[in-house]
């Protein structure tokens, strides 16, 4: 589908991302359209599991464009962002230029001067800081290769100091290499922003960013999300593993609810055990597909036999 077709409307595009296997509702296909519109970020927060990184995914798979994905954790800086030398290569050609300087000088050399010698230590100072020795990082092949959609998934994890050095490249499109110049985006990339809220954003990148919450979906959307990923599952089956989702994730409290990555997940754990019907011993036997701590495993199992028998 082209481009302009994708993006008439908010209608149009929430149409286009479920051919992808991606339910988007109303108020995320609204601002998702915006985000394209006007150019700006989307800031999506929201429990692990809701659907934040899919959306960046069925976007690139939408737009037939690369999605260049910036995984953030602890103490990331932005080198490992935006780019970094070669240097083992970097070392390798000094060592093949002293090598042929060796194999070329013959006899006694005749002294140089001290402007010649300027010269060639310039020019291989030059040399060095090539094109070809650039490790292009993620942010900087977003910004080179746009059209793209550039995925931060969850920004929460990094620093201050990242954030700030993140906000300026938003705000610009454009970065700075001191040996080679600044690079600028000829087309905006589409950049998604992921977090968990583990702690909280600063103002500043909000500001910069179009911003949306997303809820675990109800059991109705959360269907429509199993029967659109797995095709092949029973109704019946499908239907008792959304609704023993929903359960826990209202009726239990639990360390970490299962999101909907972890529903899909379930139903194929099931499937692959070649049963139709959920019942207390198949779900016990594969809530590790779905329940990820010790504590959430025992007060599920207890539970198992309330939540089926409804």
């Amino acid at each position: 589908m082209p481009d302009e077709d994708v993006f008439a409307s908010p209608q149009s595009l929430s149409d286009a991302l479920a051919g992808t296997g991606y339910l988007a509702d109303a108020g995320l296909a609204t601002v998702t359209w915006l985000a394209h519109d006007l150019d700006r970020p989307l800031l999506l927060e929201g429990e692990p599991g809701t659907g934040k990184t899919a959306l960046a995914e069925a976007l690139a798979e939408l737009l037939s464009v690369p999605l260049i994905r910036l995984q953030c954790y602890e103490g990331i800086e932005a080198s490992q962002a935006l780019y970094d030398w070669d240097f083992p290569r970097q070392i390798l050609h000094l060592r093949a230029v002293q090598a042929l300087a060796e194999q070329g000088a013959s006899g006694t050399p005749e002294p140089l001067s001290d402007t010649t010698t300027r010269d060639r230590v310039g020019q291989l100072e030059a040399d060095l800081f090539d094109e070809r020795f650039l490790l292009a990082r993620p942010v900087l092949r977003a910004l080179r290769e746009a059209p793209c959609v550039l995925l931060v998934d969850e920004i929460d994890r990094a620093d201050d100091e990242f954030e700030a050095f993140l906000l300026e490249v938003l705000s610009t499109w454009s970065v700075t290499i001191p040996e080679l110049g600044t690079v600028r985006a000829q087309t905006p990339p589409l950049v998604v922003l992921t977090s968990n809220r583990t702690r909280e954003l600063h103002d500043a990148l909000k500001r910069r960013c179009l911003y949306h919450w997303i809820e675990h979906p109800g059991l109705e959307r959360e269907l429509a999300i199993v029967r659109s990923r797995l095709p092949g599952v029973e109704e019946s089956l499908a239907a008792d593993v959304v609704q023993l989702v929903q359960r826990l994730r209202s009726d239990e409290d639990l360390v970490k609810p299962p999101g909907v990555a972890e529903t899909l997940d379930w139903a194929r754990a099931v499937v692959a055990l070649g049963v139709s019907r959920l019942d207390p011993e198949v779900a016990a036997s594969t809530m590790g597909a779905a329940v990820k701590y010790r504590e959430d495993t025992e007060r599920v199992r207890v539970a198992l036999d309330r939540m089926l028998t409804r």
